[in-house]
């Protein structure tokens, strides 16, 4: 038991489990003790499979020690958002509405992880529908940012997915990215979130929020998880009709990133991205570039002006607005006075934009992501703060639904532009503010160039230690 750390990466728990220091069943025993002492407080889960995982944690143990080995995730604990769907478990995406929501099989990537010997140990909170950045839900409650004595937001929408793997509660939580809901909570409880782009991860039996935009991806410790993570789900699922673009992975696995960076175009964006920003999340963002450059990598500063058109092309997110309120219109229209006021009044809008508008977006995101194509001829990858401030209080988002939705927007301006421009994207951890509030580090690539990105984040890892630091929760 001593040996057990709840913040070790996936790989150096995997290594124990194969040295025989550590079971599986001991180290998702550890972790469920985590999560019992704490999640009264941190109200990362909204379900707990504790029978089901230990379970599952000692028929692991035992093929491993017959000699069957799954691979990297065989025995690792890990959590899932509310809206993949578990079979005979409810998808509630946010909402006491939906507990008779049950699904009769899983979704294509939780079947996946269970292929590959994973333990699920529950499911984690989310904001209603999916449907926001700030990672309030005054339905089925609001997580605790682990990096606050008081009740600061957690991020949006897989709220719970980054609180659970932000205080150590889970090595790994998979989560859904419709405008940033994967990066956002990453930043804001100091983990590394992947945003894939659409087509690479199936989303079959995940509750949707925008056809669009809608992407998953998961949020752990460090960029080499996250790559070992995405590896294993990135894998095509004839089922899903967002697949047909697919790009099978080619190129190896490599635990050396020697000579990497010095091929390395890197641009930190000029415009929108820093404007408004907070000052502390600015310094922050723009010393990185320091480590860039002491890593050989070429770092020059560029106008992105594809991300001003992104935001002038879908205003107030027309399309997400539209596609949510199609999806849930049956709720909306039926329980609209039951929902989350900070979500149900921007689900309503969707009901007013027409046909016309929606189709010359549509049009309009063909034309601009052909625009971005050509620019990532010229740069590897594009540096940006994940969030324009960091985490606020609870109590500052509920203090109006005005003051909501300023913050809202702030947590969204960086990130929903990638899911506009279908990048790949991933956030790492670069600082704290002087309150102890974590800043992320957003590296954008182009669609499909999630593994570059990757070793970026890998390799600015490498040579900072803002990853390795915990929150203190006991």
């Amino acid at each position: 038991m001593n040996s057990f750390d709840p913040f070790a990466s996936i790989t150096d728990l995997g290594q124990k489990i194969r040295s025989g220091e550590l079971t599986s069943e001991c180290i998702t025993r550890n972790y469920l003790e985590r999560i019992n002492r704490f999640n009264k407080k941190l109200n990362a889960f909204v379900e707990v499979f504790e029978l089901r995982a230990l379970k599952h944690a000692r028929a692991a143990d035992d093929e491993i020690k017959a000699g069957l080995d799954r691979g990297p995730l065989h025995g690792i604990p890990y959590a899932l958002k509310d809206l993949y769907d578990v079979a005979g478990v409810p998808t509630r995406a946010g909402t006491e509405l939906l507990r008779e929501n049950i699904p009769s099989q899983d979704a294509y990537v939780v079947s996946r992880l269970q292929e590959l010997g994973a333990v699920l140990v529950g499911k984690t909170h989310t904001v209603q529908f999916a449907y926001g950045g700030v990672g309030i839900n005054n339905d089925l409650g609001t997580p605790f940012n682990p990096w606050s004595k008081e009740h600061h937001v957690p991020g949006g929408s897989s709220s719970g997915s980054g609180v659970a793997v932000g205080a150590g509660l889970v090595p790994m939580a998979l989560g859904s990215d419709t405008g940033g809901s994967v990066r956002i909570p990453a930043a804001f409880n100091s983990v590394t979130g992947l945003k894939t782009t659409v087509g690479q991860v199936s989303r079959r039996g995940v509750y949707p929020l925008s056809w669009t935009l809608d992407s998953v991806g998961p949020l752990t410790r460090d960029a080499s998880d996250a790559e070992l993570v995405y590896r294993l789900i990135a894998t095509h699922d004839e089922d899903d009709s967002s697949m047909k673009a697919f790009q099978r992975i080619s190129e190896p696995h490599s635990k050396e990133l020697d000579g990497f960076m010095s091929k390395q175009r890197l641009a930190y964006a000029q415009n929108i991205f820093f404007d408004d920003c907070d000052p502390e999340v600015e310094a922050s963002v723009q010393a990185t570039s320091t480590v860039f450059a002491d890593l050989g990598a070429k770092v020059e500063y560029r106008s992105f002006e594809m991300a001003d058109a992104a935001l002038r092309l879908n205003p107030k997110g027309l399309v997400i607005a539209a596609e949510a309120y199609y999806s849930n219109r049956k709720l909306i229209e039926e329980h609209f006075d039951e929902l989350d006021p900070a979500v149900s009044h921007r689900l309503i809008k969707g009901k007013e934009v027409s046909a016309v508008d929606y189709l010359d977006i549509q049009a309009g995101l063909k034309a601009i992501r052909n625009d971005v194509k050509q620019f990532f001829e010229t740069v590897d990858a594009v540096l940006v703060p994940t969030v324009m401030t960091p985490p606020v209080s609870v109590a500052f988002c509920h203090s109006s639904l005005d003051a909501y939705s300023k913050i809202n927007v702030s947590c969204l301006r960086n990130t929903a532009i990638g899911n506009i421009l279908n990048l790949s994207a991933v956030t790492v951890p670069c600082g704290f503010n002087l309150q102890g509030l974590p800043i992320g580090l957003m590296i954008y690539g182009k669609p499909f160039d999630e593994i570059k990105i990757l070793k970026i984040a890998r390799s600015f890892q490498e040579k900072t230690r803002w990853h390795l630091e915990r929150p203190h929760i006991d």
